[in-house]
């Protein structure tokens, strides 16, 4: 049977669009609305690198450009419509998708039970019931807390005291639940204390939560293979993502279709019929220049960045017929459909520091599109809170010379 094929712009333009990136969505960036954005992504991933802005409040800023770190903490720590936990990282996650992680509790208490002794960690499990029982009488605790004359380090995860350690444990296993951040601390308490009681004791079927959990990011991804389908949230098994496509597929839920890579290939995936058929309602892409996350969504996975638009992320990488190294933190740049660069830049005190900006291969920086970056940057200088920004001589690589 012949397979639907999607021509690499329209595979990009897609994808784009199910990731809110590709024509201008205005917003205010808080409330509701930014529980829609997150609900429309599926999760944002945390993280605590902080060199212009968190990872987190960047992805959100560039689909919001009102949007302000607080705005996510609201969502979290006070309305209680979004929770922490994790995908393939830390994330912030819609509150609507709770129950759907209670499969996701139980299959990493089984994980961590299995692999944490292995790695060093001992007499954790000695601490829990003093840990749970010191939260559970005193409140919302932070690491510090719980902490029970221990010698602390902090050369990595793996050198974790043992409360600390009980502490993620009873995170990761649904006992226990982020509250509030201060800074880029965590505090925890009872799940009870903060899920609210709709979600916490709304049981779904483990069958119930693969087909939940596929579907979803069918929906969030435009098209994938059953392994890309099954990253998305980290809850399903490999196992189980191809044993749901079979299914899918046969029931004629689901297609296979072609999808052109950046390099003229092919790869087969899986989509659905309304899918295919957005593509032909999207509009022609937003003309604006976008700064982005290294963790933003649509280039988590460095394989499909790759594959998709010919844009090969590293956190260093040396290219020697372009004579180019970059550096260990550096911001992709997104052009309509087209990632035209990265942009090594950093908050320094009350001043946004621009160290350099490299184009693409073939991309050419006219004035338009100069123009149009540095109205990015001063932009992004209000989320960084900085007041002014400061350019390197040369900061603007040609990229004929790499």
């Amino acid at each position: 049977m012949h397979r639907p094929l999607l021509h690499n712009t329209d595979a990009r333009r897609l994808f784009l669009d199910l990731h809110l990136l590709l024509r201008a969505e205005p917003g205010p960036g808080r409330g509701r609305d930014l529980d829609e954005v997150l609900y429309r992504l599926g999760f944002v991933q945390i993280d605590s690198v902080n060199t212009l802005a968190r990872a987190h409040d960047l992805i959100l800023w560039s689909r919001r450009g009102q949007y302000r770190p607080r705005a996510l903490e609201s969502l979290v720590a006070r309305r209680r419509s979004a929770f922490e936990h994790w995908t393939h990282d830390a994330a912030a996650i819609p509150m609507a998708f709770y129950p759907m992680w209670q499969a996701k509790f139980a299959r990493d208490e089984a994980r961590m039970q299995a692999r944490w002794p292995a790695a060093g960690r001992p007499r954790w499990t000695d601490e829990l019931d003093r840990v749970l029982r010191h939260i559970a009488d005193n409140g919302a605790a932070c690491s510090l807390d719980v902490a029970n004359g221990e010698e602390r380090k902090s050369t990595g995860w793996w050198d974790w005291h043992p409360s600390k350690t009980a502490l993620e444990f009873l995170w990761r296993s649904g006992r226990l639940a982020v509250c509030h951040r201060k800074g880029f601390r965590k505090f925890y308490d009872l799940t009870e204390r903060v899920i609210p009681e709709a979600q916490r004791n709304h049981w779904i079927a483990d069958a119930d939560i693969v087909d939940w959990a596929m579907s979803a990011a069918l929906n969030r991804l435009g098209y994938g293979t059953s392994g890309e389908l099954a990253a998305f949230f980290e809850i399903v098994t490999r196992d189980e993502a191809r044993a749901w496509c079979d299914a899918a597929l046969a029931s004629g839920r689901i297609l296979e279709v072609d999808i052109e890579m950046a390099d003229g290939s092919r790869r087969r995936c899986f989509s659905t019929e309304a899918l295919l058929d957005h593509v032909r309602k999207l509009p022609g892409p937003s003309a604006r220049v976008r700064l982005l996350s290294p963790f933003d969504p649509v280039l988590r996975d460095r394989g499909r960045a790759e594959r998709l638009f010919g844009f090969h992320y590293r956190i260093e990488i040396f290219v020697p017929e372009a004579k180019r190294r970059y550096g260990y933190y550096i911001f992709p740049v997104l052009q309509g459909d087209r990632l035209i660069g990265r942009l090594d830049a950093k908050r320094s005190g009350t001043m946004l520091v621009v160290r350099a900006f490299w184009p693409e291969i073939g991309v050419r920086m006219g004035n338009a599109r100069t123009t149009g970056l540095m109205s990015e940057l001063e932009r992004v200088r209000h989320l960084a809170g900085a007041d002014t920004i400061e350019y390197a001589k040369d900061w603007l690589i040609d990229s004929a010379d790499g």
